[in-house]
């Protein structure tokens, strides 16, 4: 089993992908235009991180 998955998925070039850790339920989105990207945790209106519980 991979430990992420990939719950969201946009665009070709530049991308917009969140993936769930399945050990955490943390959600992370990804963002990459051209040669260069970033990954941070998803958060919600407090500042909390989105957590989804993936079975």
């Amino acid at each position: 089993m991979d430990r992420f998955v990939t719950i969201y998925d946009q665009g070709m070039i530049d991308t917009i992908e969140i993936f769930v850790d399945r050990e955490t339920g943390v959600n992370y989105i990804f963002r990459k235009c051209a040669n260069a990207g970033g990954l941070t945790p998803l958060l919600d209106e407090n500042g909390k991180p989105v957590v989804t519980k993936i079975d």
